[in-house]
């Protein structure tokens, strides 16, 4: 079966070839995202492969059926990006990886909440200008704080499990408790209960219809006076202008993000020679309680590994039997 793998940086082919060896697939590597404008790459594909910010509207889906692509195979777990009711029209499929390294996503998480809280970024940069005051540097200790976590599939649960090792006490929401957290006395809460009393608010959970803007201005005005948010799910969760103005009024005090919403034409790419065009993210960029990681979170050695075998392994089911237990379909199903 011949496969394009479109939004593939050098470290991809390597995950993607290596994993390939029992497959034996016919891989056609293309680095541009899947958008309008490229689709005509992967005219004669049987299998499209795609990453989170591929685009798969439904003038790219008709394209892509016309030139005899029946298999999307997404390297990742979200799909926010497909359009569901014109795969299922045209009678495609969507595969996904719903689970590569958990830890993987939940360590970056706990790593942001690290460095904001003890400011370990400013201190970097000030220390390598032999600069070795601790003014401005104050952080509090993370034991006995509440931390808020919204969405405890599995990156969430692996969150909220970290943060209870280091003494926290955790809130979470999500409609389909955890057992393992309840019996680890993790209290489910009421969104509004969680962005009152959480000292640290963390997201992740899915972008659908429901959590779109789920920060927004009125959201911030419910949580607590600094409070530390940290987003690692989608950049959609975040209504970003009104994160701003947050910050600016002090009602965030320190802000996470590995997503952002409008992250397609930035994120994967280097821009260090460009003028950014984005205001909104160059904004964000001039905050010092602020830090922003190009969607790195996933970015670990077993997590691509997983991705590669998991991806490859969706697509050898399809076309063995024309189905698979990681298929996507346009009805809401429990993470």
């Amino acid at each position: 079966m011949q496969v394009a793998v479109f939004s593939s940086k050098p470290y991809d082919q390597q995950f993607v070839e290596t994993a390939n060896g029992p497959y034996g697939f016919a891989l056609t590597f293309f680095e541009p995202r899947l958008t309008i404008e490229t689709v005509g790459l992967a005219q004669g594909f049987e299998t499209v492969c795609v990453f989170v910010n591929d685009r798969l509207d439904a003038a790219v889906l008709e394209r892509l059926h016309a030139g005899g692509t029946r298999i999307i195979a997404l390297r990742c777990a979200g799909f926010n990006n497909v359009d569901l009711p014109t795969v299922e029209r045209l009678g495609m499929k969507v595969v996904r990886v719903p689970a590569y390294s958990p830890h993987a996503v939940a360590e970056h998480t706990v790593g942001l909440i690290l460095t904001l809280n003890r400011k370990i970024h400013r201190a970097y940069s000030r220390v390598r200008e032999g600069n070795f005051s601790l003014q401005g540097l104050l952080g509090f200790d993370l034991y006995g704080r509440t931390v808020g976590v919204v969405g405890t599939g599995q990156i969430g649960a692996v969150v909220a499990q970290i943060m209870l090792g280091f003494g926290c006490r955790v809130l979470a929401f999500d409609p389909f408790p955890n057992a393992d957290l309840l019996s680890r006395k993790v209290a489910y809460v009421a969104l509004d209960r969680l962005l009152a009393e959480s000292d640290i608010v963390t997201l992740n959970c899915p972008l659908t219809a429901q959590t779109r803007h789920l920060v927004n201005a009125d959201s911030i005005e419910r949580m607590k006076q600094g409070v530390m948010i940290v987003n690692t799910s989608r950049g959609a969760v975040v209504d970003t202008p009104a994160v701003i103005d947050g910050l600016k009024s002090g009602r965030i005090g320190y802000l996470g993000l590995d997503v952002y919403e409008e992250e397609a034409n930035y994120f994967f790419e280097d821009k260090s020679d460009d003028v950014l065009a984005d205001d909104v993210l160059a904004r964000l960029l001039t905050f010092p309680n602020v830090i922003v990681t190009g969607h790195q979170a996933f970015f670990t050695h077993e997590a691509l590994t997983s991705i590669a075998e998991t991806t490859l392994q969706n697509v050898a089911d399809v076309a063995a039997t024309g189905s698979c237990k990681n298929e996507v379909r346009s009805s809401p199903a429990k993470k």
